[in-house]
């Protein structure tokens, strides 16, 4: 199943399933650019969640290269490790090192989710900050990858957060890991204008089909991304759609 277009899987998702990774990378940085200009167009900004992951971390190299009004761009994160600021494991660290330190974005304008410590606490004053900046759109676009348990941002299968109906933003605590992280929650990235799940290369060839198909209450929390008014959108590559049915 190869197409080259956007086009429609149900009334709650999209699918654009490029030849290859570079494709799908070029198709990805001219979707986050296109969003970015459309909202500064239409609301004088852009707000968007980052994510961490290799697959951004290509598309922050070659957007941040692109001359957006970067004084109008507004940064958050979909999620965050237990981490400090400067490991590598850091999703904010990864962001920064791949372009957005280079570009003129106002430091106040940048929210970084601090999950290093009293990730409870700060879960919470994150989203303070997400309700007393954001309109009732929340984000213009929340950036999101799939694991290969069908895990999306740090929404994992069983885990506390995924049952979260009146909170944006959690500290969810995953047993296997033994620790916490900090993640947007269900209510956040549905309610958000737009959510997209990058998902590239064979390795994903098998949870992906599983996440369509499934019902929205299933196990696998990235069937849960997307409504009919706020359809979301997956972008991929031929080896990660190689087990799609039409």
């Amino acid at each position: 199943m190869l197409k080259d277009t956007v086009e429609s899987w149900d009334d709650r998702r999209d699918l654009f399933i490029a030849s290859d990774s570079t494709k799908a990378i070029e198709f990805a940085t001219e979707h986050w650019i296109h969003c970015a200009q459309r909202a500064i167009q239409q609301r004088n900004r852009f707000v968007v969640a980052l994510s961490g992951g290799s697959t951004p971390k290509l598309i922050y190299k070659t957007l941040t290269k692109s001359p957006l009004d970067w004084t109008k761009i507004w940064l958050f994160w979909s999620d965050e490790r237990a981490v400090p600021i400067n490991h590598p494991d850091s999703n904010y660290k990864m962001a920064m090192d791949s372009g957005f330190a280079n570009v003129p974005i106002p430091q106040g304008q940048i929210f970084r989710m601090q999950a290093e410590n009293q990730i409870d606490a700060h879960a919470q004053d994150y989203e303070e900050k997400i309700r007393r900046y954001l309109d009732a759109h929340l984000f213009d676009l929340v950036m999101l990858g799939v694991g290969e348990d069908g895990h999306t941002a740090s929404l994992f299968p069983n885990s506390y957060a995924l049952n979260i109906t009146d909170r944006y933003v959690a500290s969810n605590f995953l047993a296997d890991k033994k620790g916490s992280r900090m993640t947007l929650t269900f209510p956040c990235i549905n309610q958000s204008r737009m959510a997209v799940i990058y998902a590239l290369g064979a390795s994903k060839q098998f949870i992906i089909p599983k996440v369509l198909e499934a019902a929205i209450d299933s196990p696998f929390p990235a069937s849960y991304v997307g409504t009919c008014e706020h359809k979301a959108l997956w972008i991929l590559d031929a080896p990660a759609a190689a087990f799609i049915h039409e």
